[in-house]
């Protein structure tokens, strides 16, 4: 995609060239035209960048260059790029949540333990499934920022096997109390890494489908670990 910016604060064909070397230094942009004529510069991406992205690299360069956008929507443009970049995990979680519905819907009532218990039983069994694809690619995303795997690499390793036997013992009904126990515990300790790398806006890859996808570190990651652990307190409490 290429979108036309407007750019203030160039002075002379230094400034030029310092705004084209920052935009270009910035990930996703393919090609940079910058004009001091017209104040404008014409972006070339792979995928939307923010204009935030942009701004901060102009500032680190210097303060003075200011970008705003000239012709397109920046809000439409921010939502399609962030649906595209999460389109596997949306659709991963559509398709187990109408799965497990559908499960539920041929019953004579809603249960929500049993939705519960097979919804997290299908997450748990695809999301280890797309970490054993590329099990050493995952174990090196994962020590980026799990805080057991920084210190004990080999725990990313049997992390992935550890998802695939919670994934089996949620289908199988297999002594509740020890497997939302283990959910609970195994995915609290994993959201405090997640909680860590988002808040400071660290740039790394998310471990959560393995090196399948490259999917960017987000709120979105956030929002998968709290809802197991969510769900697995959730039933422990029933159990009691």
């Amino acid at each position: 995609m290429t979108h036309e910016y407007q750019i203030t604060g160039m002075t002379c064909s230094s400034c030029e060239a310092k705004v084209k070397s920052a935009l270009f230094s910035v990930a996703n942009i393919t090609n940079v035209e910058v004009s001091k004529e017209t104040n404008s510069a014409v972006i070339s991406m792979d995928k939307h960048v923010s204009l935030s992205e942009l701004q901060k690299a102009l500032t680190e360069k210097d303060s003075k260059y200011k970008i705003t956008v000239k012709t397109h929507n920046e809000i439409a443009d921010q939502t399609k790029s962030w649906l595209e970049t999460y389109k596997p995990v949306l659709l991963i979680f559509g398709f187990i949540t109408v799965v497990t519905l559908l499960i539920q819907w041929r019953t004579s009532s809603f249960n929500s333990m049993i939705w519960m218990r097979h919804f997290m039983a299908g997450f748990f069994l695809v999301f280890s499934f797309f970490k054993l694809l590329n099990l050493k690619g995952f174990a090196e995303s994962y020590v980026m920022y799990d805080v057991i795997a920084r210190k004990v690499p080999v725990w990313a390793y049997i992390y992935a096997f550890v998802e695939l036997g919670l994934g089996i013992a949620f289908l199988i009904d297999f002594n509740p109390m020890i497997t939302n126990l283990i959910t609970f515990v195994v995915m609290s300790v994993s959201i405090i890494g997640v909680l860590q790398s988002v808040l400071n806006k660290k740039r790394i890859q998310c471990a959560c489908l393995g090196a399948v996808f490259n999917l960017p570190m987000s709120t979105i990651t956030i929002i998968e670990d709290a809802l197991m652990i969510a769900m697995s307190a959730y039933m422990l409490l029933q159990l009691l």
